[in-house]
């Protein structure tokens, strides 16, 4: 039976690899789970695959394990960025969270004008999305960027990439990507306030840009956040 310890590891992964912890990840292991020495886990690097390793040496502050078989190749999600504006605390780590498990491929959080943080501890995010693989079975971690000003992400936009740009004013609207093709993509999602006039006007001018929106009601920014993976995935990605 597979172990359910699943762990992260910054390393490459082959067979017969040692693969050494640091003091997180020993912690995690031999005074959280208590694995002893010979204990088998699977562990993953985002590029590798997952693997079944062994506990080779456990300390307080240290180990190591040795990779020995793989068990499941990368499965990387689709070309799928997602765009969202960073709220509280504990949404932003929710967004994060399900954007992981729902195949988002990159994380970039935007700062809009009516976005209500001004910052954010890209690093904290980039751990939560490390855990929510752990947690969901994935072999892939996106990246998350740091925060960067909506102005700029679409001054910069590649000619090849379209936007699911989710725009409440559009509350009934449809149908939604009806004739989208697949390809590379990202999803938009405002902040808590909404666009700003100045930003619905440019998105709607914006080439690549397709206006959607995400049913009847007006949704909290991480509910939709969900909500717009969801259409996204049924529509053009690998559900």
């Amino acid at each position: 039976m597979a172990s359910k310890v699943r762990l992260y590891v910054d390393h490459p992964l082959g067979e017969g690899q040692t693969v050494p912890l640091d003091r997180d990840a020993a912690n995690y292991l031999f005074n959280v789970m208590r694995l002893p020495v010979g204990a088998v886990l699977s562990v993953f690097n985002g590029r590798d695959g997952e693997w079944d390793a062994t506990v080779l040496k456990a300390g307080k502050r240290a180990g190591a394990l040795q990779a020995d078989t793989r068990t499941r190749p990368l499965q990387p999600p689709p070309d799928l960025w997602l765009l969202f504006a960073p709220i509280k605390k504990a949404r932003t780590d929710f967004i994060v969270e399900k954007a992981v498990e729902m195949g988002a491929a990159r994380l970039l959080p935007v700062q809009t004008v009516y976005t209500n943080s001004e910052r954010i501890r890209q690093d904290r995010l980039q751990a939560h999305a490390i855990e929510a693989a752990e947690q969901c079975g994935g072999t892939f971690v996106p990246e998350v960027t740091e925060l960067q000003k909506l102005d700029a992400v679409l001054r910069d936009w590649p000619d090849d990439r379209q936007l699911m740009f989710c725009d409440e004013a559009l509350i009934g609207a449809g149908p939604v990507l009806a004739d989208a093709q697949p390809g590379p993509w990202a999803i938009l999602i405002g902040p808590e306030g909404g666009f700003s006039v100045q930003e619905r006007d440019r998105l709607h001018a914006h080439p690549n840009a397709h206006p959607v929106p995400l049913g009847p009601r007006i949704l909290r920014a991480d509910t939709a956040a969900v909500v717009a993976l969801t259409v996204w995935q049924q529509a053009l990605g690998d559900w």
